[in-house]
């Protein structure tokens, strides 16, 4: 491996001589496209590699072999344009999530579920500072700030990860990334990763078909952006969507998806710059998206005051919108809402905020999980359980439980409770799929 003081060395010779490129550029009248920055580094890092190699001779220092000198290569491009030190456990397609806790804690969890040690990518905790900055002000969609004034960072990374950092607030600086493997996922992909049956399948497709609101919900890392994501991709293509977000995350405009989502609006919300002027909070957003003409408004996380604008959003016409929600199982979901709705500046009573629950959401989808890798098995995600709302009842809003739980946890039909059964037939639903108590899994 390389020496990490000559990659840090390199890289700011060639850093300064593409700024002072770039200012030249720039005081003759031109500006340089990401393509003429990327060519002309390229060239400068080519030119520092064989500077590096001559004063190695000179001080009678081992040259660079080949490879090294291609890793030295890359490693800068990499600082310069994209992710740095983390490009290569980003590359890993087994690993799900990155950890650090200070600049040498590092943890990596893997698709089976094992946890290994991640290597120090950084020399210092104000290294991995800097790195953070570096990210917040070239990969957001606009600049994030990453400092004493605001010690946090929430953005979306290129290949589609979720990156969270903290300082000062912690005793170290903390990083964590959340891996998306699954971008251009469907239901069908849902049955073969064991997350509903064909049955349920064909259930959660005639629910989109028909226009009906949806919540999914659940706890972290179930994989409640990966369904969303599969039940978005069962709207028709000609539908215009218009996505909220605290940061891009479901990627519906990127254009790997844009022959599934010719037409999305994708909002991300704002935070204050240095002045504390600027903010522009998901809640706003969500009235803003109505002025849109959205055939269907999607909230990517319900966090705070913005389920207030979200059921409104549900109630007005936006038929068939969706969100997702933190919580620990499909009953608890409505007291969520209400503990959010109650935090908002309307200062929501819990009666009020189940009054406008039945007049917007149709359906909650609760995934569930199962952890037997303790016993040598696997992580298991998978929906647990289809709530209905069909009304409200003072401090209690009324459901049915179309899909239960089984006793290792998946959700299997329960024949006779529906209430919008013709709603969905209406759409090509065959009500067989509810007949079986058993459910479609496989043995």
């Amino acid at each position: 491996m390389a020496d990490p003081a000559a990659i840090r060395e390199l890289h700011t010779r060639v850093v300064d001589r593409l700024s002072a490129w770039r200012e030249r550029e720039e005081a003759a009248g031109r500006t340089p496209t990401p393509d003429d920055q990327r060519a002309y580094a390229t060239t400068l890092i080519e030119a520092e590699l064989d500077r590096h190699a001559r004063e190695q001779v000179d001080a009678g220092e081992p040259l660079l072999d080949s490879e090294e000198e291609q890793e030295v290569g890359r490693t800068i491009s990499a600082m310069l344009f994209g992710l740095g030190s983390l490009e290569a456990l980003l590359a890993d397609p087994e690993i799900e999530n990155i950890d650090y806790n200070g600049y040498d804690e590092g943890w990596l969890e893997y698709a089976d579920g094992s946890v290994k040690p991640a290597p120090a990518l950084w020399t210092s905790d104000s290294a991995l500072v800097s790195f953070v900055q570096m990210i917040g002000a070239r990969q957001g969609h606009v600049p994030r700030r990453f400092d004493l004034g605001q010690p946090r960072l929430n953005l979306r990374l290129p290949d589609g990860s979720r990156l969270f950092a903290l300082m000062d607030v912690s005793q170290r600086t903390v990083l964590s990334i959340r891996r998306h493997g699954l971008v251009r996922v469907f239901l069908d992909n849902l049955i073969d990763l064991g997350a509903v049956d064909p049955g349920l399948a064909e259930f959660l497709r005639a629910l989109v078909k028909a226009r009906k609101n949806l919540i999914v919900a659940g706890g972290t890392g179930v994989g409640k952006t990966t369904m969303l994501r599969a039940l978005l991709n069962e709207v028709p293509a000609e539908e215009r969507l218009v996505t909220i977000e605290n940061a891009f995350e479901l990627g519906l405009h990127e254009p790997e998806l844009k022959d599934l989502h010719p037409n999305v609006v994708a909002l991300e919300a704002r935070e204050p710059n240095v002045e504390g002027q600027g903010e522009i909070p998901m809640a706003e957003l969500v009235r803003a998206g109505l002025r849109l003409n959205p055939s269907r408004v999607i909230v990517g996380e319900v966090l705070g005051d913005e389920i207030v604008a979200m059921l409104e959003a549900m109630s007005q016409g936006n038929d068939g919108s969706m969100g997702t929600i933190h919580a620990t199982s499909s009953a608890y979901v409505w007291r969520r809402m209400a503990m959010y709705a109650a935090k908002s500046a309307l200062r929501l009573p819990a009666e009020v905020t189940y009054r406008m629950i039945d007049g917007a959401v149709d359906f909650v989808v609760f995934i569930g999980m199962r952890d037997e890798r303790p016993l040598g098995g696997q992580l298991h995600r998978y929906v647990s359980s289809v709530r209905e709302v069909t009304g409200v009842e003072g401090q209690q809003v009324v459901t049915n439980e179309p899909y239960r739980p089984r006793p290792d946890g998946r959700a299997v039909p329960v024949p006779g409770v529906l209430r919008c059964l013709e709603d969905l037939e209406l759409v090509g639903f065959d009500p067989g799929w509810l007949e079986n108590p058993a459910g479609w899994w496989p043995a």
